[in-house]
């Protein structure tokens, strides 16, 4: 695999990113179209797809309500039209209403079963939902029906991840990278931002650096490649940097879970005060939304079960976001929140669920051997904690508990 570097330099031709952005352009144009014909359900279709695109672009989730908007206005148009029926499910997702956006994609593939969008949102839907053999299934016919498409390479790229095939999910993004126009700053990105967050899984923490550094480079101040370049830092060691990153990252997307990660950066720095601040508004802020779909509830269980000393609390809204979606990293969560609360055989029944998915995340796992030493598996919490550290040699991933279990990572040293 040591063709990534020189391939990744030779797919960075873009120019630096000038306003205004992609979704900025789409807007522009669809606005256009609106007030040009403002009885064509297309161009208010066209309209709400530029919001939604918009809203990755920025992290502002009221772009979803505005998008909305114009689709309700394209479906009283013309309430059979499949572009507006299909741009909702998309909405949906970004929305994290993801069992109706599910529903209303298997309609849409009833009706249109040679539809690739639809393909890929129904792999979108199961997969935050847990459902991944149907969302495997899924993918497989997105990529039979074109093969190489982007759409269908995102998507086959994540389920690799999640299975565990780090190094085939880093060739798919490439592929879908090298598909992806130079226009398309901002997906091409994101691209570059996933490919740094699996590289950074697999150990490789130079190959995530550059990665993540053309991701910026390209669409400057993009909250995703913030996050990112955080982690790398962090994993670098350069705390300092990795605060900076984490403050800009906050700045361009001010959402509760991304202020715990400040908050935890902050502690990290010797910035007690404001740290302290940063929790406790975290905390304000992920239980005024908890009740959403579009919540930060696994931050808000992994801040109850440690820092909060609220194990119980903690557990009670695992169970209730685990009956909600039984992804992977939903399941983990519950997983840590029964291992905080002195119920250990439970916990580490649901960690070998997520294990036995495939997954290589080093946090995962990290979690997963703890959980294992908890619950008396010594030799599977030797393995797991081995294959993590070996992963992530800084193992800045459970802090709290890793002060509990000295011994048992020493072991695996």
């Amino acid at each position: 695999m040591t063709h990534w570097l020189p391939l990744l330099l030779v797919l960075f031709t873009g120019p630096v990113l000038a306003a205004p952005t992609p979704a900025e352009r789409l807007i522009d144009d669809a606005t256009r179209q609106v007030d040009a014909h403002p009885a064509q359900a297309a161009a208010h279709t066209a309209l709400a797809m530029a919001f939604a695109r918009r809203a990755r672009e920025t992290a502002d989730a009221a772009l979803y309500d505005r998008a909305l908007q114009s689709l309700d206005r394209a479906i009283e148009l013309a309430p059979d039209d499949f572009d507006a029926a299909r741009t909702r499910v998309w909405v949906l997702l970004g929305q994290h209403e993801f069992a109706d956006a599910l529903s209303a994609a298997k309609a849409l593939n009833a009706r249109y079963p040679d539809d690739l969008m639809t393909y890929a949102l129904l792999v979108d839907a199961n997969i935050e939902l847990g459902h991944y053999a149907a969302a495997e299934a899924a993918a497989q016919w997105l990529l039979d029906l074109r093969p190489g498409n982007i759409p269908g390479l995102t998507r086959a790229a994540y389920l690799r991840e999640l299975f565990g095939d780090l190094d085939g999910s880093v060739e798919l993004m490439l592929q879908a990278l090298q598909r992806t126009a130079p226009a398309e700053t901002e997906d091409r990105a994101w691209l570059l931002t996933q490919v740094s967050h699996l590289q950074l899984q697999a150990g490789r923490v130079a190959l995530a650096e550059r990665a993540v550094t053309d991701a910026l480079t390209l669409f400057p101040g993009y909250h995703y490649a913030l996050h990112q370049l955080a982690q790398v830092r962090d994993a670098q060691g350069r705390y300092a940097e990795a605060l900076t990153a984490r403050r800009a990252h906050v700045a361009a997307a001010p959402h509760p879970e991304n202020r715990l990660w400040l908050a935890r950066a902050l502690r990290r720095a010797g910035v007690a005060d404001e740290a302290a601040r940063e929790f406790a508004t975290f905390a304000d802020t992920a239980r005024a939304e908890s009740a959403n779909w579009d919540n930060a509830n696994r931050e808000l269980i992994d801040y109850l079960a440690d820092e909060g000393q609220a194990p119980a609390a903690a557990l009670a809204l695992a169970e209730r976001e685990f009956e909600r979606r039984q992804d992977v990293l939903t399941r983990a969560a519950l997983a840590w929140a029964l291992e905080r609360s002195g119920r250990h055989g439970d916990a580490w029944r649901h960690a070998q669920a997520v294990l036995a998915v495939g997954t290589r995340d080093p946090a995962l796992l990290y979690r997963a051997g703890l959980i294992a030493h908890a619950a008396g598996e010594q030799a599977r919490a030797r393995e797991l904690l081995r294959d993590a550290l070996a992963l992530a040699p800084w193992h800045a991933l459970a802090p709290a508990a890793t002060a509990r279990l000295t011994d048992a990572v020493a072991s695996v040293r």
